[in-house]
Formats: C-alpha cells, structure tokens, sequence
C-alpha cells in the first residue's frame, strides 16, 4: 500500500512570495495550448482560413479569462450554491480553492463565442482548432491536484498495488488515486485520440462534438474512483455531481457531430 508523498504545495518561496505547483500547472497548461494550436493553426483547412499564431495567442487570452472566471463561478453554482450566496463576496477568493471544470468549460465556450463575433469567424470553427488543444491542459491541472493531495479517490481493496494513503483525508484508508486516473483518461488518452482524429479535415462542429462525448464518458468513469465532495455526496441515482454534469456533455457532442456530419462541405 503506497502513502501519497505529501508534497510541499508551495514550488518557490522568495520572501513573502510564494509560487505554488498549482500555479505553475496552470502556466504549463497554457504553454501547452498555445505550443499546440499554434500547430493546429498551420494546418491547410486552418492556415487556409487566415489562422496564424498572432491569433491563437489573442485566442489564449480570452481562453484564460474564460476558464478562470467559469471555474469559479461555476464552482459555486454547481458545488456550495448555498454558501456563496450566503457569502457573495468569497467567491472572488479564489486564493481559498475552488474551481469546477464544467463551469470553466462553459466560461471558455462563451469567451470563444465572443472572440469569434469580434473577428467575424464561425464560432464553431474556432471551438474544432481549440478542442484538440484542451486535453494536456486538464491533464496539467490534475498533476497539481495529485501534488496537493486532494480530490482524492474512494476507499480502495488495500490488495490493490497503487491504492494510496492520502494523509489529507484524516482517516488512514486505502484509496485510488483518481488524480492518475483522471490524467491518463481525460488528459493524455483523450488528447492522443483528439489529435488524431483531427489531423484530418473533418466537417465544421465534428472535432469540438467528439471533445465533448469524449471528455464526458472519460470523466464520468473516473467519476465512479473519485470521492464524491462530501457535502454533496452521491445525487440521484447514485451519481456523483460531476456525473451528471457529464450526462449533457455526452449527449450534447453526440448531438453535435451528427447534425456536422449531415451538413455539406462548406
């Protein structure tokens, strides 16, 4: 049985200043995205299109403020609604924790939306060069979640080789590492079949619905390894919140891809 390291969550300490390994995962997570649609951009369909990396660097920026502002907006709505309306102003406390991965989607969907009307392109367009982009980020984010112990998984068999103690949780039993778990799934597994899918012309709409299904699905099964947020626990039909957050994902990118692929070339 293996015991979680207990990582110091603070990198780099310079007097009173402290750079924390969460902060640094953000940073390499938007090195990586703009490494990667800056190669998406040169692309033929996208090079084509007049993408270049100016742009994609202008798309960063509204890409961060997207996920930042629907990270925590969203983490207050679908995960302690009740506490931060009771307490409006703690939800610009973002140095406290608290950020939801749906809501940050839904944030970047917006930002795109509004980039997209600013330089006149089809905002689906803009969404199929991001897509592919999106997995090594989730995948950097849940490296700093592994690093800071949290969100962890749920008691594992102690036979099982990787479960791991997670001296966070105060009760000394086996869990999955569901951090892992959620870096190979939704990180590098989804990347690898992203970029692949994509490195073909495929119909406008058709990359950004398999990102969809397929970050849904991958994160509704790490679901089932992750601890539930305690003051939730298990919803309807004992599902966890992130579940059911997933269940419109799902059905929204299926929905997607086959109203693209009916669509004539355009």
């Amino acid at each position: 049985m293996l015991v979680h390291p207990n990582f110091n969550p603070v990198a780099v300490s310079l007097g009173p200043l402290q750079i924390h390994w969460y902060g640094l995962t953000y940073l390499a997570a938007f090195g990586l995205f703009l490494w990667l649609a800056t190669l998406r951009s040169r692309q033929p369909w996208f090079a084509t299109a007049g993408w270049n990396r100016r742009e994609v660097e202008d798309l960063l920026f509204w890409g961060v403020l997207g996920v930042v502002l629907g990270g925590r907006i969203g983490y207050a709505l679908f995960y302690k609604f009740g506490h931060y309306m009771a307490h409006p102003l703690e939800i610009f406390a973002v140095w406290k924790g608290g950020m939801s991965f749906h809501g940050g989607m839904l944030g970047v969907i917006l930002a795109l939306a509004l980039y997209a009307r600013r330089r006149g392109r089809p905002w689906l367009q803009v969404t199929d060069l991001v897509a592919p982009c999106v997995p090594t980020g989730l995948a950097a984010g849940r490296v700093g979640n592994f690093i800071n112990g949290e969100l962890w998984g749920r008691v594992a068999d102690p036979s099982l080789p990787w479960a791991m103690v997670f001296p966070q949780a105060g009760d000394g039993q086996p869990r999955h590492p569901s951090q892992l778990y959620q870096i190979a799934l939704e990180g590098l597994l989804l990347f690898v079949l992203l970029w692949l899918y994509a490195r073909h012309p495929r119909k406008t709409g058709q990359v950004s619905g398999a990102f969809l299904f397929g970050y849904g699905v991958f994160r509704f099964i790490a679901e089932y390894f992750r601890e539930p947020d305690a003051h939730l626990g298990l919803l309807a039909l004992g599902m966890s919140m992130g579940q059911w957050l997933c269940v419109p994902m799902v059905i929204g990118g299926v929905g997607l891809w086959l109203w693209a692929a009916r669509r004539p070339v355009q």
